[in-house]
């Protein structure tokens, strides 16, 4: 079985639990400390949140400011469109931004939310009909399928 660990920077980490936990998540304790939290989003889904100079000691390369540069979006699935609502909503009472307005494809319903210090999460809903992809979902529609 595959896991997922997502690694983050932080300027602040003890907010960042507090943001991340205000979700739903909970903390590992065993890979928590002064330097780092162990988010856990599902059995196999965590993130690691770490200080700016913890997460330096595991690359060479510069760490991105997330309030001005973007490396990756990281969506997660939720079970309804209400879920996806929920979620963020806690975030932004948390903290955290709603940086666009909620995207609705029809067999996909999504938003995004930044944590505190600018990392993007995409929360998104997708339909029973989004298996068979956009292009046959838009066909059922009666809509054409888009052109490249």
């Amino acid at each position: 079985m595959t896991k997922i660990f997502v690694n983050l920077p932080t300027a602040d980490l003890e907010r960042s639990k507090a943001f991340y936990t205000a979700l739903g998540c909970d903390l590992n304790p065993l890979f928590t400390d002064e330097n780092a939290a162990c988010i856990v989003w599902s059995e196999d889904v965590y993130f690691m949140v770490l200080t700016r100079e913890y997460f330096a000691t595991f690359t060479d390369k510069a760490i991105a400011d997330p309030k001005s540069s973007a490396q990756t979006l990281v969506g997660l699935s939720r079970d309804s469109r209400e879920a996806v609502d929920e979620i963020v909503a806690k975030g932004v009472s948390a903290g955290g931004t709603e940086p666009k307005e909620p995207q609705d494809y029809g067999f996909m319903y999504s938003r995004d939310l930044e944590d505190p210090d600018g990392n993007t999460l995409e929360f998104l809903y997708m339909s029973e009909q989004a298996a068979q992809g956009p292009d046959a979902y838009l066909a059922e529609q009666g809509s054409p399928a888009p052109t490249a």
